[in-house]
C-alpha cells in the first residue's frame, strides 16, 4: 500500500478523533450568542463594589452573606458554583417572597433560607422520588436532560432539613408541569430557575415564573452554557425569549439574569 495514501488516512483518522473528543470546546467556539454578558456589578447596586486602595476593592456589607460549600464526596450532580451560590445569597437579602424550580439537595434553597429577612418565604418544588418512573418525555426534549431529571430527584430529605430555617421553606413535591401558579400571580421577588433542563419542562417553568414575579422582581437560570450537551434546551429556550425579553449573561457564572421593570 503507498506510504503516502496511509499517511494521508492516518491524518484524517486524527483529525475526527481530535474533533470528537473536543466537540464541545468547538461548538462553543463556534457558538455565537445574542445575549450581552455582563458583570453582576453593573447590573445591581447591590454588588458594587468598595474601594479600599486604588488596585484593592471590597464587596458592601449586603453582599456579606453566610455561605458554605459542599465537598465532592457528597457527589450531588448539577450543584451551583461558590459564585453562583453568593449571587443567589446576596439577592435572597432583599427578598421577602423566593420560589425555585428544582430543589435537588436543597443547597440553593439553604443559601436562600441563611440569607433571607427572617419573615421571608420561600418556596421549591421538586419530583417526589416515588413519581419519577412516572415522568415521559417529550418529543423536543433532550435525552441527556430528561435522564438527569431523574438523577437529580432522588431526595426527600434535604441539606436544610433539621436547621434554624427550614421553618421558611415550603416543599412541594410536584411535577411543575401540573403546578398551578394562579394564586402566586406577581408576588415573587426572586425566582430561580434550575429544575428540569428539558425544554418543555425550562419553557413551563419560565412562563410560570414571568407571571408569578413581582415588579421589580428577578428570575435567575441556572446551566446556561453553550456547546454543553445536557444543556442543550437550556440554551435554546433562553436564546428564543432573548428576542423579546432583556436578558444578561452574568459574566464567569452559567447565570442567565432578567429583571422586571
Amino acid at each position: 500500500m503507498n506510504i503516502k495514501f496511509i499517511l494521508i488516512i492516518s491524518i484524517i483518522f486524527n483529525i475526527i478523533l481530535i474533533i470528537y473528543f473536543n466537540k464541545k470546546k468547538i461548538k462553543k467556539y463556534f457558538y455565537k450568542s445574542n445575549i450581552e454578558k455582563i458583570d453582576i456589578c453593573d447590573l445591581d447596586d447591590s454588588f458594587k463594589l468598595v474601594e479600599i486602595s486604588k488596585n484593592l476593592y471590597k464587596p458592601k456589607n449586603e453582599a456579606i452573606v453566610r455561605s458554605f460549600s459542599i465537598t465532592p464526596k457528597n457527589q450531588i450532580i448539577g450543584m451551583t458554583s461558590d459564585l453562583e451560590g453568593w449571587i443567589i445569597s446576596t439577592i435572597s437579602k432583599k427578598s421577602s417572597n423566593i420560589f425555585e424550580f428544582g430543589t435537588c439537595s436543597g443547597k440553593t434553597t439553604f443559601l436562600m433560607g441563611l440569607n433571607s429577612r427572617e419573615n421571608a418565604k420561600i418556596t421549591t418544588i421538586t419530583l417526589d422520588p416515588n413519581e419519577i418512573l412516572s415522568i415521559s418525555k417529550e418529543k423536543e426534549d433532550n435525552k441527556i436532560s430528561f435522564r438527569n431529571i431523574k438523577n437529580e430527584s432522588v431526595y426527600d430529605k434535604f441539606l436544610f432539613s433539621g436547621s434554624e430555617v427550614e421553618k421558611k421553606i415550603n416543599v412541594i413535591f410536584q411535577n411543575s408541569l401540573d403546578f398551578d401558579c394562579n394564586k402566586l400571580i406577581n408576588s415573587m421577588d426572586l425566582i430561580f430557575i434550575d429544575g428540569g433542563h428539558t425544554y418543555s419542562v425550562v419553557k413551563n417553568d419560565s412562563e410560570k415564573a414571568f407571571q408569578m414575579i413581582s415588579k421589580k422582581g428577578i428570575i435567575l437560570w441556572h446551566d446556561y452554557v453553550p456547546g454543553k450537551e445536557s444543556a442543550k434546551d437550556v440554551v435554546k429556550y433562553i436564546n428564543e425569549i432573548s428576542k423579546k425579553k432583556k436578558l444578561y449573561s452574568i459574566n464567569g457564572t452559567t447565570l442567565v439574569y432578567f429583571k422586571n421593570e
